[in-house]
């Protein structure tokens, strides 16, 4: 996605991006009885009753207030039990939790309604006309309450809690591992032994700020670089730290000087990394949370245990079979970047957990019979790397373990590593 797009949808997952919405849509709701009164019977107000709506609707703005409250006060405890129980890096994903966003969205709103509505029957704008088509859209705006009110009751047992954290950090892990394995290259040409295949002659870009490149926008370098008719090399994929002294691009027949700022607009970066195209950090997250399940202040090996499980799902990805000419497809001939390496992913997965499990022998036992599976994905050099891992695995355990008869239990499992 280009730059700004992506802009917008991070601005969208922002909670009080929705809730500014339905906010204005509850204000034009309650506004629009006022022009469609004089469509309605003179003497249907009468008979249906519609002078309850205020009564009803100070019910509703009162407790409406309460409830937002109350919300807003247990997602903040959720918020801080995510980055006490699972890690801080997840605590993001939590915030944009769409339910509750949804949820406080519909509370805010509805007592932004009945309050526009309880000020402009007391100027008496709605007549009587108006007031029956209050009446029925107070009683639409109820039953959205109470839907809303068992969702929420449902959700708030969920809200936080570290499976379902751990389950979003997969997710999303998932999403930005199958989006690469698609495209490994964004669109562009590959560059495989940067920089030793950038020209010579290309020009460096740097950034006089020090931060994660979060996004990389491939359609506009390609524009940038189309129209001066030149090549660029892109050095910086997102995720990478990037400084002042470090280029994020190599430029080849570009010439203007005002282009390398255009360049520049290409990258967002900023102080923390994100999920969205960087598969990388979903992977040191979910690391992170089966280290300090391990950790001996917290000693939750079954959380690490389920970690592992994540991690055959998320390396399963790199071997789903894709469309060869989607995957082989050059969108943007004038941009080079670097492949993401199946090496890394399994580095920043595995490293972490046999470091802090390398003493407790059901973790080595799962994390061997992990390896088991994923040398049996023949592509990406899954195979490969699994077999690195057992061997250091193993290694880590023998140095951990002080009972012979857990240590022949791990170097069985390791043996059919090798052999498989």
């Amino acid at each position: 996605m280009s730059r700004w797009v992506w802009l917008l949808s991070q601005v969208a997952r922002r909670i009080w991006f929705r809730a500014s919405l339905f906010s204005l849509l509850a204000i034009a709701t309650a506004l629009v009885a006022i022009l469609i009164r004089n469509y309605i019977p003179g003497d249907l107000p009468t008979k249906i009753g519609a002078d309850a709506v205020d009564n009803i609707l100070e019910i509703i703005a009162s407790s409406m207030l309460t409830v937002t409250t109350f919300s807003l006060s247990t997602m903040v405890s959720a918020y801080s039990a995510a980055t006490t129980n699972v890690t801080p890096r997840a605590t993001k994903l939590v915030m944009e939790d769409t339910t509750t966003q949804n949820v406080l969205a519909t509370f805010v709103g509805s007592f932004l309604f009945s309050l526009v509505g309880i000020i402009a029957l007391s100027t008496g704008a709605y007549g009587e006309s108006g007031r029956l088509v209050l009446f029925v859209v107070t009683i639409a705006v109820i039953v959205l309450i109470v839907v809303t009110l068992l969702r929420w009751i449902d959700h708030l047992s969920r809200l936080g809690r570290l499976t379902e954290t751990t389950e979003r950090v997969e997710k999303v892990t998932i999403a930005a591992m199958r989006s690469r394995r698609q495209r490994p290259y964004l669109g562009c040409h590959p560059l495989m032994n940067a920089p030793s295949d950038v020209p010579p002659i290309a020009r460096p870009v740097f950034f006089s700020t020090i931060g994660y490149v979060q996004h990389l926008d491939a359609r506009a370098l390609s524009k940038i670089a189309k129209s001066a008719n030149g090549r660029i090399f892109v050095a910086a994929i997102p995720g990478e730290l990037i400084g002042p002294t470090e280029p994020v691009a190599w430029v080849d027949g570009l010439q203007e000087q005002d282009q390398e700022e255009k360049i520049r607009s290409c990258f967002a970066v900023g102080d923390t990394r994100s999920f969205d195209q960087d598969p990388r950090f979903g992977a040191s997250v979910l690391a992170e949370i089966a280290s300090r399940a391990l950790s001996p202040a917290v000693n939750d090996p079954g959380t690490a245990i389920d970690v592992i499980s994540r991690t055959i799902r998320v390396l399963a990805v790199w071997a789903e079979p894709v469309d060869p000419e989607v995957e082989k497809e050059v969108l943007y001939p004038n941009v080079y970047v670097p492949p993401l390496e199946v090496g890394d992913l399994f580095d920043d997965l595995f490293t972490p957990i046999a470091r802090d499990g390398a003493g407790i022998v059901e973790v080595g036992l799962r994390l061997q019979k992990a390896f088991q599976t994923l040398a049996k994905f023949d592509d990406g050099g899954c195979r490969r790397h699994a077999k690195r891992h057992s061997i250091e695995a193993l290694r880590r355990s023998q140095t951990a373990l002080s009972f012979d008869g857990d240590m022949e239990r791990v170097k069985t499992c390791a043996d059919a590593v090798g052999s498989g």
